[in-house]
């Protein structure tokens, strides 16, 4: 029997994405060596926008020598789009942050059960050994065919505990399919996680740290594990907080920790702190290829799982991805409310983390409300570039008519609103972070922060008016032409610099009424000015002059 539960599981969730229209289901046999990520790659490197993505089940998975799987495979479940994103999470995106504070301000703990769905089937010792019985029944996929040495893991939830504390902590880590009892992981340093601590403190007590590893589970528990969580907390206690109804757990078979009970699939085992082994190379979520390094590896003594059992990969390496919007939902609004509610910068109206290729972290956009005095467009900055060790190499400040999102349209503002020597600073001693490491400059990386919002008024935007624009469209698709996707800025809008005179010149010109606009400035001629004379400075000159009379 299965224990009563209030969240949907990753079998309910993916029953809703297929209700939704969000799934594609391949029934067709697919090799999850050579061809199962490349196919969900092309959705988002093959120019299909964000919101017409979707998740793939897999249910006829293969690997190169033919090898059959009884396990499927989902992929794009947590973030395909930001709709798949907000069904599985539970509430609308406008409310992520909110949402993300009451479950921290509020864990839930956890409903202990006795017999839980992600312990109908039970392999360990020897059993462990046989083929098919041990990782190599697990139809993990290689993310990175041509790149990777193995297939890993990658929405995998490490569980290990604190010595001291007794506390749980819960990460995303990639793992190694080494042999069929032996994991390798790599924690990522450069993001501090809490299970390096945990092994830091085994390893002083000359101790392997037991661990347990989650291959799909509900996904308030999968979108927990991507988030950064106070050490206090345990994570499965957050994962309560965010769905209001305590997550049920089960003790594992052979290690001292809590899993969830309605996990897909959990790997039991101890992660050595004595020996190290080398791990990669594996396409990462940095966008390169993190080359081989030495790290720990787990050795396997049991794996338990559903009878039906999905594995969930996710679509990570080169942004856009799944593994990048997944942060990107919740990253935003958090860095948001930082500044305005807690440092006070409510001149910052929105956080936009620059996605394609650059992976979210390195070029920042802070939206600064019109008419923010100076030193506050510079404590904005300033105080996102001290927000996390590793977020914002290249910090841009504009104006809320420039589109973040939009590459071209912030080189714009650069190009035109910003004055390298009045406004840009570098901020030295930072962090690289996640990516590749250079060793120049000790390992040390900079920011720079550019204050590209308007200073001073500016002619319009040299584009039609919106009504010009808005009847040519019309006339568009009457004559059948290739649909539109309209691209900020489409239609001309006045920045300051525009007087009365002006519009009705251009009143006039579009009635072809032109010629008596030629009239009257043919009585304008001056015999006393150099060529590119600008006429305001003339009128401005005649008006001072004529007020010293």
């Amino acid at each position: 029997m299965q224990p009563p539960r209030s969240y949907p599981d990753l079998h309910d969730h993916i029953d809703a994405l297929d209700k939704a229209g969000m799934l594609v289901r391949v029934d067709r046999v697919i090799n999850k060596d050579t061809e199962m990520h490349p196919l969900v790659r092309w959705q988002f490197r093959g120019g299909i926008p964000e919101s017409e993505r979707k998740a793939f089940l897999f249910t006829n998975v293969t690997d190169s020598k033919g090898k059959k799987y009884d396990i499927d495979v989902v992929v794009g479940a947590l973030a395909a789009n930001r709709e798949i994103y907000r069904m599985g999470i539970g509430c609308e995106l406008d409310q992520i942050a909110e949402t993300w504070n009451r479950a921290t301000a509020s864990p839930i703990k956890p409903n202990v059960v006795e017999n839980a769905p992600c312990q109908e089937i039970v392999i360990t010792g020897a059993d462990l050994d046989k083929e098919g019985m041990g990782l190599d029944g697990i139809p993990v996929p290689i993310s990175t065919p041509g790149w990777d040495n193995a297939p890993y893991t990658t929405l995998s939830q490490y569980i290990t505990k604190d010595p001291d504390t007794g506390i749980q902590n819960m990460g995303n880590y990639r793992g190694q399919v080494k042999a069929r009892r032996r994991l390798g992981m790599n924690p990522s340093l450069e993001l501090r996680p809490g299970i390096y601590k945990h092994w830091l403190k085994y390893k002083e007590r000359g101790e392997k740290m037991p661990a347990a590893v989650v291959l799909g589970a509900p996904p308030c528990i999968t979108f927990t594990s991507t988030q950064k969580i106070p050490e206090r907390l345990d994570e499965l206690e957050v994962a309560g907080g965010l769905v209001n109804s305590p997550i049920n757990v089960v003790k594992a078979k052979t290690v001292d920790l809590m899993v969830p009970a309605e996990a897909e699939i959990v790997i039991e085992g101890y992660i050595d702190t004595e020996w190290l082994e080398p791990e990669a190379p594996f396409g990462e979520s940095h966008g390169h290829v993190n080359l081989q390094e030495y790290n720990a590896f787990m050795v396997v003594t049991a794996i338990t799982r559903k009878k039906k059992a999905v594995l969930t990969s996710i679509i990570s390496q080169v942004t856009p991805s799944e593994s990048s919007l997944i942060k990107r939902i919740s990253l935003e609004p958090l860095l948001l409310q930082q500044l305005r509610d807690v440092l006070g910068l409510t001149c910052v109206k929105k956080v936009t983390m620059h996605e394609p290729l650059t992976n979210l972290r390195k070029i920042v956009t802070l939206t600064i409300e019109k008419g923010t005095p100076r030193v506050e467009i510079w404590r904005a900055l300033n105080a996102m570039a001290t927000q996390h060790r590793a977020i914002g190499k290249f910090i841009v400040a504009v104006d809320d008519d420039i589109d973040p999102d939009n590459a071209d349209a912030l080189l714009w503002a650069m190009a035109y609103r910003c004055n390298p020597a009045l406004d840009m600073e570098m901020v030295k001693h930072r962090d690289q972070g996640h990516g590749p490491r250079s060793k120049r400059n000790g390992g040390e990386d900079a920011s720079l922060l550019f204050d590209a919002t308007l200073k001073e008024p500016f002619p319009p935007i040299s584009l039609p008016k919106r009504e010009f624009m808005e009847n040519a469209k019309n006339i568009w698709e009457e004559l059948g032409l290739p649909t539109l996707k309209p691209q900020a800025p489409w239609f001309g809008i006045s920045l300051g610099e525009w007087g009365p005179d002006f519009d009705v010149m251009a009143e006039r010109a579009v009635k072809s009424d032109y010629w008596i606009t030629g009239d009257i400035i043919a009585q304008q001629r001056r015999n006393d000015l150099q060529m590119n004379t600008e006429t305001r400075d003339v009128f401005n000159k005649d008006k001072d002059d004529d007020k010293g009379r």
